[in-house]
């Protein structure tokens, strides 16, 4: 019995939270352009990099391992050009509180949008996608904006719940439907059974948890764990899958074009999709190495060499049928 006053004034606390959060970085978002991604933008670099030093030991050894060929002074260099990127990537991630879908599109440009909406026209497709450049603009990005089709946004909550729901509302503004990962095969399911087609994006670069099914891949110098869900979903269903590849153009500006890495009835071998995708990652990464999230803790941990082993014997196995 006492423990539904406290329910009720723990959810009301929450929805103050969330109000004044979300009013806060909406305030923000109204600021001019020169505003946002200059002064404030600068002073968030600053208090990233020289204050608060966030993640800079882990960005520093990713940097290190991943460009061996590299000097101190360009690595630095890079370091500093990467601190820089991830204050305007906070800065785009405010934005979204206010952002209008026309200005987005402006700052979020598709190559060859026409031909790939025709390509993909009355079918489900995956959009493979990553922590590079601004994601947040991706994932708010609805490619899909016809009655018959949904864009669907895959996810992991935040364990903070007031935060998770900023930023459900912040991605779905603008037409992007968040799905969390656990209810997401549900989700697929049900909207086949609706007749309604999905455009999928799956950001596939994180660290999989230890215990987790995942495959080693070597990726930057380094035996590298990939989450096998996209390609399991693709292979399930049938489902095409396009990576996505991004150019910044210049501050706050993006372009971004599909690449077919499986095209849903093709017949491939076990991981060649995840193996495929992480192939364009790197060389993506390669090209603007400042614009992927290098102080994720992307390698907490490598694999065994019963890991490895057994890996390899299973590479062995009949294809996917």
């Amino acid at each position: 019995m006492s423990s539904s006053p406290n329910k009720s004034e723990h959810s009301r606390w929450q929805s103050f939270r969330f109000g004044a959060l979300y009013g806060f970085f909406g305030a923000i978002g109204l600021l001019p352009w020169w505003i946002l991604y200059y002064p404030l933008a600068e002073l968030i670099y600053v208090l990233l990099y020289y204050v608060v030093r966030y993640r800079v030991r882990v960005t520093r050894s990713n940097l290190t391992q991943a460009f061996p060929e590299k000097s101190r002074s360009e690595l630095r260099r890079l370091e500093r050009k990467y601190y820089r990127q991830l204050a305007e990537v906070f800065v785009d991630t405010i934005d979204l509180t206010s952002i209008s879908p026309r200005a987005l599109r402006r700052r979020m440009v598709f190559r060859d949008e026409a031909a790939h909406r025709q390509l993909t026209e009355g079918k489900d497709w995956i959009s493979a996608m990553a922590h590079y450049g601004s994601w947040e603009y991706v994932m708010s990005y609805a490619l899909g904006d016809t009655p018959d089709r949904e864009t669907v946004g895959v996810y992991k909550p935040l364990s903070d719940k007031t935060m998770d729901r900023v930023y459900r509302r912040m991605r779905s503004r603008v037409g992007m439907i968040p799905v969390p990962k656990a209810v997401f095969l549900r989700h697929i399911i049900e909207s086949r059974r609706r007749g309604v087609h999905m455009t999928i994006g799956m950001i596939a670069d994180q660290a999989p948890p230890r215990m987790q099914t995942h495959y080693w891949i070597d990726f930057l110098g380094r035996p590298t764990a990939f989450y096998d869900g996209m390609e399991a979903i693709a292979v399930r269903f049938g489902i095409p899958v396009y990576f996505m590849h991004v150019a910044k153009t210049r501050r706050a500006h993006y372009e971004a074009w599909f690449e077919c890495i499986y095209d849903g009835s093709e017949p491939v071998a076990p991981h060649e999709i995840t193996r495929r995708y992480a192939a364009r990652l790197e060389e993506m990464i390669r090209r603007r190495p400042e614009l992927w999230v290098w102080s994720h803790k992307r390698w907490k941990y490598l694999p065994t060499r019963e890991q490895l082993e057994q890996q390899k014997a299973a590479e062995t196995c009949p294809e996917h049928s």
